[in-house]
């Protein structure tokens, strides 16, 4: 690459200031990666996050934020428009930003504003975002990819936040249209489904998860960090995968295996 860094691929990552966008996001700058990150919060609360892009990119412009939300047509417009404005190849788009039930209601309790919302951030957003950068995805100087990142909640059920399970296993179908319509143009497509991973979104349900995992949920017997999704997110960005799309991959310490 360069040493003025026009050579470094582009990605998009949303809701990244937090969690698993943010992991994915510093570990793609340490791949050599120029990110544009996405979020709600003020840009003053996310320029440390942003100079720590930018040191592990070594690179003093290789991150840009732009604030707002995903399921507004704007925040959309705007992502898009960071990215023809970067001077630099697209090469992956993440689909992460995503919102959970409210208070976990059961499926009988559910209103319709929060199901509209929720699906408005968790597969419309995403939906629109992949339709309205295609355009630059397919002038990508290598195989461009998009990486969904949805959830085990795509095939397990949890009456207390079905919404939120409905607009995952969207996300997975929408996984598969898109790998379908995509691959004449040389982009892949890949779900990545974490398990139980520890975020701010499960952090109000750590001793749930802390007593199913210690009563032997999981073959792998602890909790998901953000940098294990991360890095499966590097290996498809690295192209480790060339012969595949509309493939998952499961980051969930062997919860998806079936046992008796």
């Amino acid at each position: 690459m360069n040493s003025d860094g026009n050579c470094n691929p582009l990605a998009v990552v949303t809701g990244s200031t937090a969690g698993i966008g943010r992991a994915v996001a510093l570990r793609l700058a340490r791949e050599g990666y120029s990110v544009i990150i996405t979020g709600r919060r003020e840009e003053s609360s996310v320029m440390g996050l942003m100079e720590e892009i930018r040191s592990a990119a070594g690179l003093g412009d290789a991150c840009r934020y732009v604030r707002g939300d995903i399921a507004d047509d704007a925040t959309r417009e705007a992502v898009v428009a960071a990215a023809a404005e970067a001077g630099r190849s697209l090469e992956l788009l993440v689909n992460n930003a995503g919102i959970t039930t409210s208070g976990r209601k059961d499926i009988l309790e559910l209103e319709r504003r929060e199901i509209e919302r929720l699906f408005a951030v968790n597969l419309i957003a995403p939906l629109l975002l992949t339709r309205d950068l295609v355009p630059l995805l397919k002038r990508g100087r290598g195989r461009p990819c998009v990486i969904n990142i949805s959830s085990l909640s795509a095939y397990t059920v949890s009456i207390d936040r079905a919404d939120y399970c409905i607009s995952k296993a969207g996300m997975s179908m929408m996984t598969q249209l898109f790998a379908a319509r995509l691959a004449a143009m040389n982009i892949g497509v890949f779900e990545l489904r974490p398990g139980i991973v520890r975020t701010d979104m499960t952090a109000a349900v750590a001793e749930k998860y802390d007593s199913l995992i210690a009563g032997g949920l999981l073959p792998l017997p602890r909790w998901g960090e953000p940098e294990d999704v991360a890095g499966a997110v590097a290996a498809i960005a690295a192209g480790a995968f060339p012969y595949s799309t509309g493939e998952v991959i499961n980051i969930d310490g062997g919860f998806h295996i079936r046992r008796l």
